[in-house]
């Protein structure tokens, strides 16, 4: 069994509608597929359908903007309900949360004489998105000669370690952990930082958090052997994904995934047979 545990559609930033990603999950011969789009589950009901059309398992998730002891940080929620009414009142401020940090990384932009509107972003955005994010700025960035593609747009003007970025902090981690459980999820600690993991770890784990995102595409065998030993030594479960947002965007859809031997224990407490 071929899983990809972390990927993104049109309804946050990433470039395919949840159908077509359902569609090209097929083609590559996955056989479960996560959406775990930015705090948002606007996607999921169409990828849902999706899946039954193409024999698709598709685990319905979300990927939950926060911070732990100041840090900012990403916990993603599998098996979610995601029809509660817990988590639509969260997305819904969400988005206009998400929405005023874009208007102020466009100020930011501004004072460098780096000039894009707003509607440049939700252009690039498109109609079917529910929460605006980074790369829908990185492609306005290319669309107005500002970069050369959205790596470079990342690498020079807006990523982590720029004064343009702002970051999405909506809830502390021990809030998003307990809006998951509240919609029925597990809670899984998204590409930890090797820097801060063992610092913050007991913390999460105290809150609720069930299990690390251990194996990603660009990970190292020690970075996946550090982590790996972390959840180990914590009883934790281990999950991986591509962090998938669309083609040329890294690693493409299929040719990094995880199988039910990797993950057993994450899929039996999904209630998920290999």
């Amino acid at each position: 069994m071929r899983l990809d545990l972390h990927t993104h559609t049109t309804a946050s930033d990433g470039v395919l509608s949840p159908s077509q990603l359902v569609e090209l999950a097929k083609v590559v011969s996955l056989d479960a597929l996560a959406i775990t789009d930015h705090d948002t589950v606007a996607g999921l009901s169409e990828a849902t359908s999706a899946g039954q059309d193409h024999s698709i398992q598709i685990i319905p998730g979300i990927e939950v903007s926060c911070a732990v002891s100041g840090i900012a940080c990403h916990i993603l929620g599998y098996f979610i309900d995601y029809q509660s009414s817990t988590l639509s009142a969260y997305t819904a401020k969400a988005i206009l949360a998400r929405e005023d940090r874009m208007k102020e990384m466009l100020v930011r932009l501004a004072k460098q004489n780096i000039l894009v509107e707003m509607e440049d972003v939700v252009k690039e955005a498109g109609p079917e998105r529910s929460s605006l994010g980074r790369p829908h700025l990185a492609r306005a960035l290319v669309s107005r000669n500002h970069a050369t593609s959205i790596g470079d747009a990342f690498d020079r003007l807006i990523g982590d370690q720029h004064s343009a970025h702002v970051a999405i902090r909506l809830l502390e981690a021990s809030e998003a952990i307990e809006l998951i459980h509240k919609a029925g999820g597990i809670a899984v600690w998204a590409h930890p930082r090797l820097e801060v993991l063992e610092r913050l770890l007991p913390e999460l784990v105290a809150s609720g958090l069930r299990g690390l995102e251990v194996y990603r595409p660009k990970s190292s065998p020690e970075h996946v052997r550090k982590v790996r030993a972390s959840a180990a030594k914590m009883n934790l479960l281990v999950t991986g994904g591509s962090d998938w947002h669309g083609p040329g965007l890294g690693a493409e859809l299929g040719q990094f995934y995880v199988t039910d031997d990797d993950i057993s224990q994450f899929l039996d407490e999904g209630q998920i047979s290999g």
